[in-house]
């Protein structure tokens, strides 16, 4: 007995998935028969995913960054985290914080953003943008932002069927997809659902937390010191040949009168050519032009004339004359006698 229940309940389960996939597949043709061609990927991008380990299927896009590789998802990308946790920054802003193991994928249509979960945690931090609905076989969950505030939820389903759901910030709308029942889960409430049935609503555990990964920090640039080689190598490197300057012509501008309009007038008349004025814009070159540097003749400093010395005075000469004796004076006395005569 007890394996018919588990059959029948394993059968139940497998009915609900298909009957989930029918509409996932349902809503994708209504949004455009290009979201079911596989050779064409969508150009609507989700957000860039980091983690330690992760598998990536379906449309994506993936760039090397600051030698990092970076993996954007596209709509329709299918994720799986193996283990640890892994975090998508969303393109709109805010972000998904997935706890491993964890499988799930992502449809964007027009900013709206359906997360269907498969299995895992996920967290979720929004601002006003994108509209985020997560999907899982049975229950569906939207947020409600409380006025323009900000929105933190998180939201988990074991391989048991037991979903769990954290309204940290702001409130969950869950609906029921087969039976239309809906419930309000108001903030900061932890509950849980067993086999997707909102009646089974009951105090939720520790499931949902979830905590998003650290930002990983780029390792620092190791430089050295620039060998011989490579400074000779730039020196001698030849310098980079500026552009030639623009070739400067005239501009013309045609100025033309006021147009008229004759509603009694078959035809229009042809504006005037004696008002229609060319104007022709040129810039005067001056006759020389001068290259290089121009200067004018120096000017010798007036140098003041030196000042002559004072010529030295001759020396006059003395009499040296010997004094005169008793002879002398005799001589002297008869010449004046004999003069005075």
């Amino acid at each position: 007995m007890s394996m018919d229940w588990g059959w029948s309940l394993h059968s139940r389960k497998l009915h609900i998935a298909a009957i989930f996939a029918a509409g996932v597949f349902g809503a994708a043709w209504i949004a455009g028969p290009a979201a079911l061609r596989s050779d064409e990927p969508s150009t609507e991008l989700v957000g860039v995913i980091d983690g330690e380990s992760i598998a990536v299927e379906g449309p994506m896009k993936v760039e090397v960054v600051r030698n990092e590789v970076r993996t954007t998802l596209r709509s329709g990308s299918d994720v799986r985290v193996k283990a640890g946790g892994a975090r998508v920054d969303l393109v709109e802003g805010g972000s998904l914080a997935i706890c491993g193991p964890a499988h799930f994928s992502v449809l964007k249509s027009h900013g709206s953003l359906t997360v269907a979960l498969d299995s895992g945690v996920i967290r979720l931090r929004l601002g006003k943008e994108p509209t985020v609905t997560v999907y899982t076989p049975q229950i569906q969950a939207k947020p409600i932002a409380i006025g323009d505030g900000p929105q933190d939820l998180a939201v988990g389903l074991d391989p048991g069927g037991t979903m769990c759901l954290r309204a940290n910030l702001g409130a969950i709308r869950l609906e029921q997809q087969l039976t239309g029942q809906t419930l309000i889960v108001p903030q900061s409430a932890n509950v849980a659902l067993n086999d997707g049935q909102i009646d089974s609503l009951r105090p939720g555990g520790a499931h949902c937390i979830c905590e998003p990964p650290a930002h990983k920090v780029p390792p620092p640039e190791l430089s050295t010191v620039a060998s011989t080689e490579e400074v000779r190598a730039r020196k001698t490197a030849a310098p980079k040949s500026e552009p030639p300057a623009p070739k400067e012509e005239p501009i013309y501008k045609v100025y033309m009168p006021p147009l008229a309009y004759d509603a009694a007038a078959k035809v229009q008349p042809e504006p005037d050519p004696r008002l229609i004025v060319l104007a022709r814009r040129v810039r005067v070159r001056p006759t020389l032009i001068y290259q290089g540097r121009v200067e004018g003749e120096a000017v010798a400093a007036a140098v003041p004339a030196p000042v002559p010395a004072p010529a030295p005075r001759a020396a006059q000469p003395q009499n040296t004359a010997p004094p005169e004796g008793v002879m002398g004076r005799l001589k002297s006395f008869i010449r004046r006698l004999w003069n005075g005569s």
